[in-house]
C-alpha cells in the first residue's frame, strides 16, 4: 500500500488536495496486482485430481490521467507499473469435492512521473496470497462449473511507511470470490465472477504512522470465450469495481472506487501442456484515482 506523502508541487490550487485524496486510490489500483481479483477466462475450470499448474504472469500498465469525483484533473500525472506473479496450483479432492490449494507471489516495480514525480519509484516483492477454490458444481461434460474461492493476503511484502510507493500493503486482507462457467454453444463459453474484499488496518501509514482503514471493495466480471479450435481461443472481458473508501486517522478520504474496464485477448496451447495467454485492456471510466490508458497482461501456464 502506498503512502501519500512527498513533495508534489501542484500546478493549480485545486490539485493540492486532489493528490492527497487520490493517492490512496492510486495505490490500490496500481500497486497490488491482486488488489482487485482479476480472473482470466477459464480460471474456474476444475481440472482432474493430481493436476499441477505452474504459472508466470507479466503485467505492464500505463496511467496518464488522474480523476477526483469523476472529474479529470488538469495535471500531468503518470504512474507506470511492471508486475510479475509466480503462482502454483494443485488440484485434489476433499470430501468428494475438487479443490485447488495455491499460492501467488507478486513482485515488480512502480514509477510515478510528471506532476506527481515526487511519489518516486520502488521495486520489490508484494504480499503473499494463499487461496483454494472449492467446486460445488463440476460438470465437464456440460461445460458447467461453479466454485467459491477464499483468498488470504499476508502482510509479507516490501513496505516502508516513509516511502510514497510500496508493493506491500502492511495489512491483512481477506477476499471471497465466486465463479461460474457455462457453455452457451459448442464453441462459446460465458464466465461470471463476483467477489468482495475486506481489509485489516494498516497501523503504520505515512510518515506519521497513522491508521489506515478501508471499507469493503466489490468487483464483478464477465468474460466471453470463443473456441476457434481445440487449442486456440479468443476472449473478451469486462469488469466493474465499487466501494473501498478509505479513512486515515478517522478522517474519510472521499476516495471510493468506481472503475469499469475492458480487455480482449487470446489463449493458445503451444503444446498439450503449455499455454500462452495475452490480453490488452483499458479503463473505460474511473471515479477516483489514476485511469489506465494501457494494460498488457501475459501469462505462461505449464501443466504437470
Amino acid at each position: 500500500m502506498k503512502t501519500i506523502h512527498g513533495d508534489v508541487q501542484p500546478p493549480r490550487k485545486r490539485f493540492g488536495t486532489t493528490v492527497l485524496a487520490t493517492a490512496v486510490v492510486m495505490s490500490l489500483a496500481g500497486i497490488s496486482p491482486a488488489y482487485a481479483i482479476d480472473v482470466d477466462a477459464g480460471d474456474y475450470t476444475a481440472l482432474p485430481e493430481g493436476t499441477n499448474l505452474g504459472l508466470l504472469y507479466y503485467q505492464n500498465a500505463e496511467r496518464n490521467k488522474l480523476y477526483a469525483d469523476g472529474d479529470k484533473q488538469p495535471v500531468d500525472a503518470t504512474l507506470d507499473s511492471q508486475v510479475g506473479i509466480l503462482r502454483y496450483v494443485h488440484f485434489t479432492k476433499l470430501g468428494g469435492y475438487t479443490i485447488d490449494p495455491q499460492f501467488l507471489l507478486p513482485f515488480g516495480e512502480l514509477k510515478a512521473g510528471g506532476d506527481v514525480s515526487g511519489l518516486g519509484e520502488t521495486s520489490g516483492v508484494g504480499d503473499l496470497i494463499l487461496a483454494a477454490t472449492v467446486w460445488l458444481v463440476n460438470e465437464p461434460e456440460q461445460g458447467t462449473y461453479f466454485g467459491i474461492t477464499p483468498f488470504l493476503y499476508l502482510p509479507t511484502g516490501s513496505y516502508d511507511n516513509n516511502d510514497a510507493l510500496n508493493l506491500g500493503e502492511n495489512r491483512w486482507k481477506f477476499a471471497l470470490q465466486a465463479g461460474y462457467i457455462t457453455s452457451l454453444t459448442d464453441t462459446l463459453k460465458l464466465d461470471l465472477i463476483g467477489d468482495v474484499t475486506v481489509f485489516g488496518d494498516n497501523t503504520d501509514f505515512g510518515a506519521a504512522g497513522q491508521t489506515l482503514e478501508q471499507d469493503p471493495l466489490y468487483q464483478f466480471q464477465a468474460h466471453l470465450r470463443y473456441q476457434v479450435s481445440p487449442v486456440f481461443d479468443l476472449r473478451l472481458g469486462v469488469s466493474h469495481t465499487v466501494g473501498g473508501e478509505t479513512s486515515v486517522a478517522g478522517a474519510n478520504q472521499n476516495d471510493s472506487t468506481r472503475t469499469t474496464k475492458w480487455s480482449l485477448g487470446a489463449g493458445y496451447f503451444v503444446t498439450p501442456t503449455v499455454q500462452l495467454l495475452a490480453t490488452y485492456g483499458e479503463d473505460a471510466s474511473v471515479r477516483n484515482g489514476f485511469k489506465e490508458n494501457s494494460r498488457v497482461n501475459l501469462r505462461l501456464l505449464k501443466l504437470f
